[in-house]
């Protein structure tokens, strides 16, 4: 296993699950700890600030590490959390970056709440886990990114949806179900709310490429994560997470990006 995704795996279950939040952000992160999750200030004293009341809160806290990888610098983490017996259940998709020394110095993170079922009976987190392909990191993180902008930005193409996205496409957002129809249905609604504006982040590694970008809603801007899985040069599954920008006022940190 990567080193770098092992450090970014403690922070969570080292240091969140099994409650030694002091001990981990200095073992593992390095000699700045840039903040971007909402409500989280800077710094390994945001850190502590944050996370040792969260732990007395929430004194049974289980989490599981669902999909994680490295692409050089960067590292990607897909999370579930069940905190209180189910009292709360949260998916969070998370990015890191490291320094030379494999040592986390910056975070961003989409927290959502865990819904259940999609209406193709999917969750947030099942699906495949195998990372495969690595040979095609770099081929599948260009498809994903042409398919972005020709797509979800505005002045997209959709008819070229099947460029880029299998028939049989798996969906795991809790709204919608599977297929291609169903995605293009949802980008050609007379009333689509959502569009993307731009890419803040994008890293893959084999089949999976996963991208922080920034989204506007209606009239919110949000903090958008996607994770695909592909094959053969097409987009066959995919898991999402969004979060809201908080306004300028009410930022503990330089904000989501």
């Amino acid at each position: 296993m990567n080193n770098k995704v092992n450090n970014a795996k403690a922070l969570y279950m080292e240091g969140i699950r099994d409650g030694n939040a002091k001990d981990v952000v200095e073992k593992y992160t390095g000699a700045r700890y840039t903040q971007h999750s909402t409500g989280v200030r800077d710094g390994k004293e945001g850190f502590l600030e944050f996370f040792e009341p969260f732990i007395k809160r929430n004194p049974i806290r289980d989490m599981d590490i669902v999909r994680s990888f490295a692409d050089g610098q960067y590292v990607f983490v897909h999370a579930y959390q069940s905190l209180n017996n189910g009292e709360a259940e949260w998916i969070t998709m998370d990015f890191f970056d490291t320094d030379n020394s494999d040592k986390i110095i910056e975070h961003w993170d989409v927290i959502a709440e865990f819904k259940g079922k999609n209406p193709s009976g999917r969750t947030q987190v099942d699906g495949a886990t195998d990372i495969t392909d690595l040979e095609h990191t770099e081929k599948n993180k260009t498809v994903v990114r042409s398919m972005i902008e020709d797509l979800l930005m505005r002045g997209g193409n959709i008819d070229n949806a099947g460029h880029y996205i299998h028939p049989d496409y798996i969906q795991h957002n809790p709204d919608a179900g599977d297929g291609l129809n169903t995605f293009i249905e949802l980008l050609t609604a007379e009333d689509r709310p959502l569009w993307y504006n731009d890419i803040v982040l994008l890293i893959g590694c084999g089949n999976f490429v996963s991208v922080l970008s920034r989204a506007m809603w209606e009239e919110q801007e949000y903090a958008q994560v996607d994770l695909f899985r592909l094959e053969n040069g097409l987009i066959v599954e995919h898991w999402d997470a969004a979060e809201p920008v908080p306004v300028k006022e009410d930022l503990a940190n330089s904000g989501k990006f």
